[in-house]
């Protein structure tokens, strides 16, 4: 009975202290915690003078911050909702501007006080940086922590520091008009619930959704048409793109974008739950007088739980279907597709199909990241065993079926050929 007693009682402290905020207790410790992510890094070549960053008198240090973190401009995309630190700078005339790559988001406002930053980091997920715009012989990043989770640590970024993209209703100045409702964003959304608040240009066909739209009235129309923000190949009518680096929101790199934020969530998920798992263990054997390393069953339902969600992300599983082709406007489709790495038969990852869904061959290339290389062992060593157990067809949940047998065959060969460090169980 003393022992039920002290198992409730360690149980409940531990509730107690995770209640609020579990990532900023350890082992995770969030916010004291040193960052070792692309900004970070990027600071440490400025302080040395390794790295020096030119001012442009219209842009600020936005250009050459996107050439030194290897962001390609054909990335950039365009929100006019008022859902950022700079809500006073954007609305449909002075929309903000996103460009990113695997591991950075770069946030830029017209005439914006600071630049924006949420970098990947493997062992914190999205840590949060903003730059002032004013030229300085070592322009210093200033991280963020309370004022950019209030919003992007929450159920909608599986309750860790993440990415947060969402879809609503807006008004003339930019307002959202949330009476309309919101969707928050990611490959299963389906295409007729995105994009509310951003410019989209590119090609879709006869599917509908809700990007370029302004809401000239009070209220939000329940029989929507949208048509004439369906298909835009440019934007120069709705507001003067000269302001910005580039003409479009390309509709393809909202696609990736909105995917990459939701894999990176689930990695950052992964990777919390399993620490702390692994704390939270320790600490009941101690109390228990139970021999250190034995594993309890709450510790491997945890870390399953949180695989299973990250492998049904990197595997798109509950993927929205494409019904017509869709083609970007700024080059960024042929851009992310170029830098994928090959295998022997020259497929990658990063090959898109844009007909009928979003890849040739679905499995996220955020497998290649240093968030999943980093990953606590028991964590990597369950998602690739379930891996190649569902490309074996071992594994034959129904969730899995929008796997042909030449896409698990495909997968398997590819990530044979291309990922370093498998087990060798998936080379047989």
């Amino acid at each position: 009975m003393t022992r039920i007693y002290s198992l409730i009682l360690v149980f409940l402290c531990v509730v107690m202290v995770f209640a609020i905020d579990e990532f900023e207790h350890a082992p995770i410790q969030y916010s004291k915690s040193i960052p070792k992510d692309p900004i970070s890094k990027l600071q440490t070549k400025l302080d040395s003078g390794v790295t020096k960053l030119d001012y442009s008198e219209e842009h600020g240090y936005l250009p050459a911050l996107l050439k030194a973190l290897k962001v390609p401009i054909e990335s950039q995309i365009l929100v006019f909702s008022k859902t950022s630190l700079q809500l006073r700078h954007i609305t449909p005339k002075t929309p903000r501007a996103i460009y990113f790559n695997d591991d950075v988001y770069v946030g830029y406002c017209h005439s914006g006080d600071v630049l924006e930053f949420s970098a990947v980091d493997p062992q914190l997920g999205a840590v949060f940086y903003t730059l002032e715009q004013q030229q300085k012989s070592k322009p210093q990043f200033q991280r963020q922590v309370d004022r950019c989770l209030i919003c992007h640590a929450s159920s909608r970024t599986s309750n860790v520091p993440g990415h947060l993209v969402r879809s609503l209703f807006v008004d003339s100045s930019g307002q959202p008009m949330l009476s309309g409702g919101s969707h928050s964003v990611d490959h299963t959304t389906p295409i007729e619930q995105r994009w509310g608040g951003w410019y989209v240009t590119g090609r879709h066909g006869s599917q509908s959704h809700m990007g370029n739209l302004v809401i000239r009235t009070r209220d939000t129309p329940r029989d929507l048409d949208n048509s004439q923000g369906h298909n835009v190949m440019h934007l120069k009518d709705r507001f003067d793109t000269g302001m910005y680096l580039s003409p479009h929101s390309d509709i393809v790199a909202l696609m990736i974008l909105e995917h990459q934020a939701m894999v990176h969530n689930r990695l950052a998920k992964a990777n919390f739950t399993t620490r702390m798992a692994l704390d939270y263990e320790v600490t009941i054997n101690k109390a228990l007088e139970i021999p250190a390393g034995k594993r309890l069953e709450s510790t491997t339902r945890r870390i399953q739980s949180a695989g299973d969600d990250l492998i049904d992300g990197l595997l798109l599983v509950g993927e929205a279907k494409i019904t017509a082709p869709i083609s970007g406007t700024s080059g960024y489709a042929e851009k992310f597709s170029q830098s994928g790495i090959t295998d022997k038969r020259g497929r990658s990852l990063r090959d898109l199909d844009l007909t009928q869904r979003l890849f040739k061959h679905p499995c996220s290339y955020l497998i290649y990241s240093q968030a999943f290389d980093d990953l606590p062992v028991e964590m990597k060593n369950y998602v690739l065993e379930k891996l190649w157990q569902i490309l074996n067809g071992v594994d034959k949940s129904k969730k899995y079926a929008h796997l042909s047998d030449a896409d698990r065959l495909a997968l398997i060969q590819i990530l044979s050929d291309t990922k370093p460090g498998l087990p060798p169980y998936w080379k047989k």
